[in-house]
């Protein structure tokens, strides 16, 4: 890959905040090809394994992510998921929040020690301090994200702390899902992000709960 050099015995652990990395792919007009993520990741060196984070809204009777979601269980990703919680705020209205960064954070400093080289998907400006703590332990961390969109989708001080970066929107030849094809994973998305299952943003800002029930918003979609 362009600019980032991965050696061939070099042990290598993916991290995917899932959120992060759909609203990326979402802002560059693309779809992540799953199967061609772990692929060119697999050739690039030893992949030890591969993490995809999500939390999900499961009181929903029905979830599009929900097939991505068994997809890649099947084909050699490590799925990490919990329930979205859902609370009422100060002036009464419900709303949804669902946070991954402990879980991946625990996970790569878990794993730091079997594995060579990090790669995080996400720009998320809190893994700063962690990409810091794992750097110290011998591991080279590579962030991929974008800062093509308005406003960046990666924070400044992620990027400067990581080894390497990859702009993810470099990678759209080889890990754009092609909408044509007859095979790999299912899309597991649509374009209103309110009935993809994803709580989407990493920062675990609170989404508001439409008024009307799961059930009634998607029939009148």
């Amino acid at each position: 890959m362009k600019n980032v050099k991965f050696y061939p015995e070099e042990r290598i652990g993916l991290f995917i905040d899932g959120s992060n990395l759909y609203a990326a792919a979402r802002a560059l007009d693309f779809d992540i090809d799953y199967k061609n993520l772990l692929e060119i990741f697999s050739s690039s060196g030893r992949l030890i394994r591969a993490y995809y984070y999500t939390a999900l809204m499961e009181e929903q009777d029905y979830l599009p992510i929900r097939p991505l979601v068994d997809w890649l269980d099947y084909n050699g990703y490590t799925m990490v998921t919990k329930p979205t919680k859902e609370f009422t705020d100060s002036t009464g209205r419900k709303k949804i929040k669902g946070n991954m960064d402990m879980e991946l954070a625990i996970d790569v400093l878990e794993m730091a020690e079997h594995i060579d080289h990090i790669v995080l998907f996400s720009g998320d400006g809190d893994f700063k301090r962690l990409v810091d703590a794992v750097q110290k332990r011998g591991c080279r961390v590579t962030v991929v994200s974008t800062f093509r969109t308005s406003p960046p989708m990666v924070a400044d001080e992620l990027r400067r702390q990581a080894d390497n970066f990859i702009e993810l929107g470099d990678l759209t030849d080889i890990v754009a899902r092609d909408s044509n094809s007859e095979g790999g994973q299912p899309a597991g998305h649509i374009e209103d992000n309110q009935h993809t299952g994803y709580v989407e943003d990493s920062q675990a800002i609170d989404v508001e709960v439409p008024a009307s029930s799961s059930e009634e918003t998607l029939e009148k979609n």
